[in-house]
């Protein structure tokens, strides 16, 4: 069967392996002139940093069966992502935890007191959270959410915190240990070659062939006996009824001799700081060893038209629009959205990388029985 992949990332290089692999013939086609979408890194020429171009990427699962294909494919380094940010004129560890609280507060409270004192804090006439705000009050109180997640989220949203839903907000955000690792999966590392290598050996097989640089038109789908499409949802529909909220991200580089920093990501919480983060990209390789830095401040705002997407807005107005071009989506044949864009949802590497392993499955499963795969093999709603 001839498939195409539109889409030269995770989902699209995954999916296309497990197809190739099975013996189909895979075309992979990619706007973009490299492999790997949105987590691609490049080798900088003047410093030798290894640099994510599209801000970091660093790899954190539970699922034990994508640890180990990520590692088929390239060799993954231990990372420990953690995080500082600056707020009212101090550095802080993120996610809060048990240090966060006794600096904040001038205080040297063991566990059962933090967590005693920050019960105290809490606002409780809120008994069903519902916006961010709300939820942040009603757990970790005023102080904590004005000095942390207040202007932050400002900036990263572009919007009020009372007009984002709860459920963005984990239920307690704050670790009554000294525990400042960013994630709490077991397997967490980055690729010792980057990710577009890994990305470009998955895609290394006699099976599948390759174009970059390549902008697929819809109204060519009818070539291909089926295709599976990562770009965005509304635009294989050409956007006719309006475009899916998403906010995007400018990067501002700079380099500096020496180390600039000290880690590899400070957010900066106050609102009157216009950037959200920097981040200092030879600390997401510390096995390396490098003179020169390599460093990006970013600044959220509104996607527009022609922008990368990054991050779904998901309000009601959104998934009103969303239920109407997956309605339309499932009445189409031939073709398969999957990823982030094609299913209009925030998805980590590992679940893209699980979803992708399951699409591929489930298409072979399909062919071999004879009947159509579906518009979506996981549902965006």
């Amino acid at each position: 069967m001839r498939v195409l992949m539109v889409g030269a990332g995770l989902s699209g290089a995954v999916t296309g392996r497990i197809l190739a692999e099975a013996g189909h013939a895979v075309t992979v086609v990619d706007a973009r002139d490299h492999v790997a979408g949105n987590c691609h890194t490049y080798r900088d020429p003047e410093t030798g940093v290894l640099v994510h171009a599209y801000g970091p990427h660093i790899f954190h699962t539970d699922d034990a069966e994508v640890w180990d294909y990520v590692n088929r494919f390239e060799t993954f380094q231990p990372y420990r992502n953690r995080v500082k940010t600056t707020s009212r004129g101090a550095v802080y560890s993120l996610p809060v935890n048990l240090h966060t609280i006794n600096q904040f507060f001038g205080k040297t409270f063991r566990p059962d007191e933090a967590r005693a004192f920050i019960e105290s804090l809490a606002d409780t006439t809120i008994a069903e959270p519902a916006n961010f705000e709300e939820q942040a009050l009603r757990f970790i109180g005023r102080d904590l959410y004005a000095a942390f997640f207040e202007g932050y989220t400002r900036k990263q949203w572009g919007c009020d915190p009372k007009v984002l839903p709860a459920s963005i907000l984990k239920r307690l955000p704050v670790r009554f240990n000294y525990d400042d690792n960013y994630f709490f999966h077991r397997f967490q590392g980055m690729p010792e070659g980057g990710y577009t290598a890994m990305v470009a050996r998955i895609l290394d097989h006699p099976g599948i062939a390759v174009h970059l640089s390549t902008r697929f038109d819809p109204k060519d789908a009818g070539q291909w006996d089926h295709v599976f499409w990562s770009g965005p949802l509304d635009g294989w529909f050409g956007y006719d009824e309006g475009r899916l909220g998403y906010r995007t991200l400018d990067f501002e580089r700079f380099t500096y001799r020496g180390d600039w920093q000290g880690c590899a990501v400070m957010n900066y919480g106050d609102a009157d700081v216009p950037w959200t983060r920097i981040t200092e990209h030879k600390h997401f390789a510390p096995w390396e060893s490098h003179e020169g830095s390599v460093l990006y401040r970013e600044y959220s705002r509104a996607c527009g038209p022609d922008d990368i997407p990054y991050y779904p807005i998901r309000l009601v107005a959104e998934k009103a629009l969303l239920a109407r071009y997956v309605e339309r989506a499932r009445a189409l044949s031939g073709v398969t959205f999957v990823g982030r864009l094609g299913t209009y949802r925030y998805l980590d590497m590992d679940v893209t990388i699980r979803e992708a392993l399951d699409t591929g499955r489930a298409f072979l499963a399909a062919c071999a029985e004879g009947r159509p795969m579906p518009a979506f093999a996981v549902a965006p709603l």
